[in-house]
């Protein structure tokens, strides 16, 4: 399996292009990202994001109601748009988790009355990689990345997805509707399972933070990823995860010792439209008639691609 990470800003720029490719010809296996790498993917279906400068005055921008990304611009209203369609998308979603915890609630009494007693399934939870799935089927748009990651069954695990424009919808549902359930616990299991269940793991990871930790700590479930490729302009000398060395995981055991893994140290909108051009990109008929019968694992043989 291959795991692709990447942080925020490769959406909120024109890397959202190449994602896009790899996860529309399904050259990719598990995407991990963060919040704004979900939000923003959403929010350019909308609207547009700008070009804009590093130096520009955050005071100006404020009184105009721009926010700035490096060097581009989100205007207030990109996310008021987002918010406007999200917002009875969550009361749905609350209603059906609502009508399963009834569901499961009913089938719990039935079974009391049983000689087994077994306890049924809490299924009726929503988790960050369900939501997203959710987002991805109800945009609908053929230049989001979430549109083909669900339309291709590609899991999108996002631990953090709280930690932005969606988290803030929630804080607002939260007090005018308590109970919507967000559970982290189904996702770490997830992805765990799903570098666990491998045969082979590759990880090419755009940026550093969580999306960093969380793709490696899953491969070390595994002993280690046998490939590992980190696109980044992080240090060592500070101590972070982001600036950790490829060397420092193979201590931990996120990459195995047998590997040979590669850090690219660039700025990744640089590098990786580069290196997938001579990869991914050079031959994508040839790579789609080598790959066409390759399963992970083989309980894989027995499931159809892709989800509900």
């Amino acid at each position: 399996r291959i795991f692709l990470a990447y942080t925020s800003n490769q959406i909120s720029c024109g890397q959202r292009e190449v994602l896009k490719f790899l996860v529309q010809h399904k050259m990719v296996d598990v995407i991990v990202t963060t919040a704004g790498g979900i939000e923003e993917d959403i929010i350019k279906c909308f609207q547009p994001t700008y070009m804009g400068d590093f130096n520009l005055s955050g005071k100006e921008l404020r009184k105009k109601g721009i926010n700035r990304i490096g060097n581009l611009l989100v205007p207030n209203n990109n996310y008021c748009e987002f918010e406007d369609w999200f917002a009875p998308l969550l009361e749905k979603m609350h209603d059906e988790q609502d009508e399963a915890a009834k569901q499961w609630a009913q089938q719990l009494m039935n079974n009391k009355g049983s000689d087994e007693g077994e306890i049924p399934s809490q299924d009726y939870a929503w988790t960050p990689s369900k939501i997203i799935h959710r987002l991805g089927k109800e945009i609908n748009n053929p230049d989001s990345v979430l549109y083909w990651a669900a339309t291709n069954g590609i899991p999108v695990l996002c631990p953090a997805l709280t930690d932005g424009s969606v988290g803030d919808m929630m804080y607002f549902h939260s007090y005018k509707r308590p109970g919507f359930i967000l559970d982290i616990n189904q996702d770490i299991r997830k992805i765990n399972d799903l570098a666990v269940q491998s045969h082979c793991t590759g990880q090419i990871i755009l940026g550093g933070g969580l999306v960093k930790h969380h793709t490696c700590n899953a491969n070390l479930m595994r002993n280690g990823a046998d490939y590992s490729v980190y696109v980044n302009t992080g240090q060592e000398f500070d101590g972070s995860d982001s600036g950790a060395s490829p060397d420092e995981a193979i201590s931990w055991g996120k990459i195995r010792i047998t590997a040979k893994p590669v850090k690219v140290t660039c700025e990744a909108t640089i590098a990786f439209p580069l290196i997938v051009s001579q990869t991914f990109a050079k031959n994508v008929e040839l790579w789609k008639e080598s790959t066409k019968d390759c399963v992970c694992w083989a309980n894989d043989l027995d499931k159809e691609s892709p989800q509900d």
